[in-house]
């Protein structure tokens, strides 16, 4: 290695090594900094009534911070997290199925199968609706490679 290089991979090497090349967060909390779908209550969606959250009834759970409309929502979502947390972290649905990642939008969501998906916009989730399981099983295979 001559001199050059060694003096760029010295300084290359500490930011390779550093968080921000480590992947993606597990849970998408790019539309309100550290809050979980978006501030939306993950409860609400199984009711057809997907709701914003509240910061009075809040817990956190996988480091982040999850909101909702009542304090019976938040209890039932501590009772069982995976049962009500959207499929893929909150990230689209439909990229994580082509091996991608995209923000998750709260208000283009489906459930299906007793699951929630969110999807990047109405557009796309019209899109992961027309195969919904052939999209969910490539989605499967692909989480959670898609973060690193």
């Amino acid at each position: 290695m001559n001199r050059r290089s060694l003096l760029a991979f010295s300084i290359l090497a500490p930011l390779l090594s550093s968080p921000a090349f480590a992947g993606k967060a597990e849970i998408f909390t790019g539309l309100v900094e550290g809050v979980a779908a978006g501030g939306y209550d993950a409860v609400s969606y199984f009711s057809g009534a997907p709701t914003e959250g509240s910061a009075e009834y809040k817990t956190e759970w996988k480091g982040v911070e999850w909101r909702f409309a009542s304090a019976a929502n938040r209890d039932t979502f501590i009772a069982t997290p995976e049962k009500y947390a959207p499929q893929y972290g909150g990230y689209c649905a439909y990229a994580v199925s082509k091996g991608s990642t995209a923000k998750g939008d709260p208000t283009a969501w489906t459930v299906n199968d007793g699951k929630l998906y969110l999807n990047y916009s109405t557009a796309v989730r019209d899109t992961w609706k027309m195969d919904i399981l052939g999209n969910v099983a490539a989605a499967n295979a692909n989480w959670p490679k898609v973060l690193e």
